[in-house]
């Protein structure tokens, strides 16, 4: 799997005593990377082999383990205000004196509801996803024996989907949490939530899949794929082990209808946790960058590099005054591990990276010229570095590292343009549209052909930005206000 993470189970349960920067789970990951700021979770004393299911008039039963788990599961109701839209005629004034219309339209309320995780009872705090409460202007909580509470959104990243609430309530049950890496294709898990908005329900299915990916084009991604049925409402429940121990936070479906077809994914509860311990130490998700631009190691390029493994993230480009030029990452390294742990692919670093609290220090095992190399890299924040022949990019794009093609892009010799060789989850150039490999050709139909280019194009246009991207094989427009 993805993160080096402890092979037992761990508790989000804390006390009111407890250091939220201490705490024994950090200790754990001290030998390969230490996520996180915060800690709130607890490391339990071992796995148990899964205990058989009770047994009720001779046939087994999960009531029992329900009767114990759903009360910390919470329906979430979430109201947004959302001004009303009318008829360019309707804002006329002397129309609205002849028809004797109000001058100022009451708002629009519009209520969604969703579902919630209590994983500290002590300190009221509850996971859920990102998009359920995203631009919420009140959060209600709604636990099991019906009592409602007012919920404080301490922080949210879209990244990975996770949400974190709080509540002042007493008498609150919280859920322990499991070992995501821990899973298997094959293990059973049961999935609880408020599906359509209906109250608690209670589905089953077994885990179908790991490390899914690809679902959200901007997010960092290692979903739990499952068939117990998850359907809208659902999203921000929990994803629960015949331990009773929490191992996901449910967060999509695939369904041609908008439905459960048996394809339900959830965030693995230890990315959860670890992003739920930034949320309540900074309110924000503060994603570690070290300033490498990576691509997956392909056969051809292995055997191009007389390499012994066909598996890693090859580095084509490491950034000026970045920490990985500091640690002396180099152009043409294959990076095998990260703290011990296996790295495959450019996805895997990447989600990695990300989750590492800035100012900690790593072990990178990399391959250079036939010999492995451990490096100690100390991960930067969201500016790390500055890329050669970067572009400095207007407010509307911020987040993209915009720069020359070069030899080794797919698009090198083929097409004239500025590549988006990243782009930062959620930032400003991601939610207009710019994704990772976009070439900008023109600019207000300025042809443009390198960085320098692309810059003057920036400074000479106005308020509206209409970019001339190729993708692929396509071309698009994308006017940016």
């Amino acid at each position: 799997m993805l993160l080096p993470r402890p092979h037992v189970p761990v508790n989000f349960t804390g006390t009111h005593s407890m250091n939220v920067r201490e705490g024994p789970w950090s200790r754990g990951w001290i030998a390969a990377v230490v996520v996180v700021a915060t800690s709130i979770l607890v490391p339990s004393t071992s796995q148990a082999a899964t205990p058989p299911l009770p047994m009720r008039g001779g046939v087994p039963t999960l009531a029992p383990l329900l009767e114990k788990v759903t009360p910390a599961v919470v329906n979430i109701s979430v109201e947004t205000i959302a001004p009303q839209r009318h008829n360019p005629l309707l804002r006329d004034p002397f129309f609205r004196r002849f028809f004797n219309l109000p001058d100022d339209a009451p708002p629009r309320r519009r209520q969604s509801a969703g579902s919630g995780v209590i994983v500290d009872a002590a300190r009221g705090f509850v996971l859920s996803n990102h998009h359920v409460v995203a631009r919420a202007d009140s959060v209600t909580v709604t636990l099991k024996d019906n009592r409602r509470f007012e919920a404080e959104v301490l922080g949210s990243d879209a990244g990975t989907d996770i949400a974190l609430l709080r509540i002042e309530a007493d008498g609150l049950t919280a859920l322990e949490a499991g070992d995501s890496d821990a899973l298997e294709v094959g293990d059973f898990v049961i999935a609880i939530g408020n599906p359509f908005g209906l109250g608690q329900t209670v589905t089953s299915g077994i885990v179908s899949a790991l490390g899914r990916s690809g679902i959200n084009v901007e997010g960092y991604e290692d979903f739990i794929q499952t068939d117990a049925s998850i359907n809208p409402g659902n999203s921000g429940g929990a994803l629960v082990n015949l331990h009773g121990e929490l191992v996901g936070i449910n967060t999509a479906i695939i369904g041609p209808a908008g439905g459960n077809v048996g394809i339900g994914f959830a965030v693995p509860v230890n990315i959860a946790g670890a992003v739920m311990q930034q949320l309540a130490a900074h309110g924000e998700m503060q994603r570690g960058k070290i300033g490498v631009i990576i691509q997956d190691l392909t056969p051809d390029l292995a055997e191009a590099l007389e390499l012994d493994t066909e598996r890693g993230a090859l580095v084509s480009r490491v950034q000026e005054r970045s920490p990985a030029e500091a640690a002396g990452l180099q152009a043409g390294d294959v990076i095998v591990a990260v703290g011990g742990t296996k790295v495959e692919s450019s996805r895997e670093l990447r989600n990695f990276i990300g989750l590492v609290r800035v100012g900690e220090e790593i072990e990178i095992d990399v391959l250079r010229e036939q010999s492995r190399v451990r490096l100690s890299v100390r991960v930067g924040g969201e500016a790390s570095g500055e890329p050669l022949g970067a572009v400095d990019a207007p407010p509307a794009l911020q987040g993209a590292m915009l720069r020359d093609l070069e030899q080794g892009d797919s698009a090198y010799g083929r097409i004239e343009g500025v590549l988006a060789a990243q782009v930062e989850p959620g930032s400003p150039a991601a939610r207009n549209g710019i994704r990772p490999g976009d070439i900008i050709v023109a600019v207000n139909r300025r042809r443009v052909r390198n960085a320098e280019e692309l810059e003057s194009a920036f400074d000479q246009a106005g308020q509206v930005l209409a970019l001339n991207i190729v993708r692929g094989n396509g071309q698009l427009f994308i006017v940016i206000r």
